[in-house]
C-alpha cells in the first residue's frame, strides 16, 4: 500500500475545512452535523474522522484558517518605518476582513457571527474562539505599543485597554457589514478617520 503524501493529507484535510465551512454558511453551526459535512466533503466517515474528531475541531480549523493570514497582515504593518497609527491599522485591519470574506469558498465572516453565538452554549467552541481573538486583540497590543513608541497615542494610556477598543471595532464592522448591508470599508474608514484624527 503506498503511503500518503503530506500534500495528499494537507489536501484532503482542506476539502473537509471547505466542506464544514460551505456547511455552516448554509445551515448555520448549529444544525451542521459532522454526517453534513462527510455528505458534502464527498468522503468516508472514517476519513473526515481521521482528521477531525468534532465539529468543535472543525470549527477551530476554519477560524484558523480565517485568521491565518492575519499574522502576515500584522507583520506588514509593523513593518513600516513611519510613525504608526492606530487609524492606518484599522483601515488595514478592515480592508483584510473584506479581503477573506469575498473569497472564494463562502464569506468566513459568517461562520464567525455564529461561531460567536455557539460559545455562549457550547464551552469548547467558546475556548476555540477566545483563543483566537486574545490572539488578534494581541497584534493591537503590538500596534498600540508601537503607535505609544511612535509618539501617535499618549503614552500614559494602558495599551490593553487601546487593544481592547481596536478590537471591538472589528465585530462592529462585521455585524453592521452583514446584517445592515450599508456600511463598506470606505464608509466604515471616514468615520474612524473622523473620530481617530491623525
Amino acid at each position: 500500500m503506498p503511503k500518503v503524501t503530506e500534500e495528499h493529507r494537507l489536501a484532503r484535510r482542506a476539502q473537509i475545512v471547505a466542506a464544514a465551512r460551505t456547511c455552516v454558511i448554509e445551515e448555520g453551526f448549529h444544525k451542521t452535523t459532522m454526517a453534513d459535512v462527510i455528505r458534502v466533503s464527498g468522503l468516508s466517515a472514517g476519513a473526515v474522522y481521521g482528521y477531525f474528531k468534532s465539529k468543535e475541531e472543525i470549527v477551530a480549523a476554519i477560524a484558523e484558517e480565517a485568521l491565518s493570514t492575519v499574522d502576515e497582515l500584522f507583520d506588514h504593518i509593523l513593518e513600516t518605518g513611519e510613525p504608526l497609527t492606530p487609524l492606518a491599522a484599522m483601515e488595514a485591519t478592515i480592508e483584510h476582513v473584506v479581503t477573506i470574506a469575498e473569497a472564494p469558498g463562502g464569506d468566513v465572516t459568517r461562520v464567525g457571527i455564529q461561531a460567536w453565538s455557539e460559545s455562549l452554549r457550547n464551552e469548547a467552541i467558546r475556548e476555540v474562539a477566545k483563543s483566537k481573538y486574545m490572539k488578534l486583540r494581541g497584534h493591537f497590543l503590538e500596534i498600540a505599543r508601537r503607535a505609544q513608541a511612535d509618539g501617535t497615542v499618549d503614552p500614559d494610556t494602558d495599551p490593553e485597554a487601546i487593544a481592547q477598543v481596536m478590537f471591538g471595532m472589528i465585530p462592529g464592522f462585521i455585524l453592521q457589514r452583514l446584517i445592515i448591508g450599508d456600511v463598506t470599508p470606505a464608509s466604515y474608514r471616514a468615520g474612524l478617520r473622523a473620530l481617530l484624527r491623525s
